[in-house]
């Protein structure tokens, strides 16, 4: 949950929040898996969670079909393990930086299962555009709720 916004420093390491690295601790996570997302310029990150995720949407694709060649070669080729060192922190590679726009600070994000690395400024534009989307979404789904309520009462009667 949440979000925090930390700064590279001198050497390009960066701090990961202590609230994901409780939760990486406790799955025996001692490296941060990173897999950039295929639609975001920001990095998908984790532990077991996140690889659990993968693997299962994985699943249903049969070993050798061109699907799933084509998202496990984006899922899990692109991705890396990025160690952390004993103060909790992590040395973003190149790939990572350049794919995400990071320069000098950092946001991460938290997803429940996973949480995601930004460059804060396309954050706040992707905030933004995102709070739009839920808003709509919510109200999709408001309405989609009542038709079914109603449809629900004519067919009691």
């Amino acid at each position: 949950m949440s979000n925090y916004v930390n700064r590279l420093d001198s050497k390009g390491r960066v701090s990961i929040p202590a609230p994901y690295r409780l939760i990486l601790a406790r799955e025996g996570h001692e490296s941060l898996f990173c897999s950039p997302s295929m639609d975001r310029a920001a990095v998908d990150a984790g532990g077991q969670g996140l690889r659990k995720a993968i693997d299962e949407y994985l699943e249903p694709f049969e070993v050798f079909t061109e699907e799933r060649e084509i998202l496990a070669t984006a899922l899990l080729g692109e991705s890396e393990n990025l160690k952390i060192d004993k103060d909790g922190r992590v040395v973003l590679s190149e790939k990572i930086k350049a794919h995400t726009g990071i320069t000098d600070s950092v946001v991460f994000v938290g997803h429940g299962y996973k949480f995601q690395i930004w460059q804060p400024e396309k954050y706040e534009i992707f905030k933004a555009e995102a709070a739009k989307e839920a808003l709509a979404l919510r109200k999709s789904l408001s309405a989609r709720r009542q038709a079914l309520r109603q449809a629900g009462e004519g067919s009691v009667r």
